[in-house]
């Protein structure tokens, strides 16, 4: 196990499985902090959705989340981009928003090969428009 600046360790799992997202293997994962490190929540399959992702964030905790997005460029290039997302709702307890963002830099290092990181607050913040804008 790696360990954070924050004192936060990663588990190995998380980057294992970071990799086999990059294999396609995963459309997403969520992962949360138990304890003192940070741990694989849940797998999405290749064929869920960006709505299946999101459906799966809780409404009132914070959560660490990777996302493999295929989009269409405008010259109508397939492509695909790793967004790294640190989900931490307004209505998420103060202590849990500072645990996570203390910890986030370091966790994000240990997954080598995310192209886009965004921080949400709220649905609206990370909606299918603002991926796909921020993807091209």
């Amino acid at each position: 196990m790696a360990n954070a600046a924050s004192g936060m360790a990663v588990e190995d799992n998380c980057k294992l499985k970071f990799l086999e997202l990059k294999k396609r293997t995963h459309r997403f994962i969520i992962f949360r902090i138990d304890g003192q490190q940070v741990v694989v929540e849940k797998l999405g399959s290749p064929q869920e959705t960006y709505d299946d992702f999101t459906a799966s964030l809780p409404a009132d905790e914070c959560r660490y989340a990777v996302f493999d997005f295929d989009f269409t460029t405008n010259e109508n290039c397939q492509k695909s981009k790793i967004f790294f997302i640190a989900w931490s709702p307004d209505s998420s307890r103060v202590r849990m928003k500072m645990v996570y963002a203390s910890s986030k830099d370091r966790f994000k290092r240990e997954l080598d090969g995310i192209q886009v990181e965004l921080q949400a607050t709220d649905p609206s913040e990370m909606s299918f428009d603002i991926i796909k804008s921020r993807a091209l």
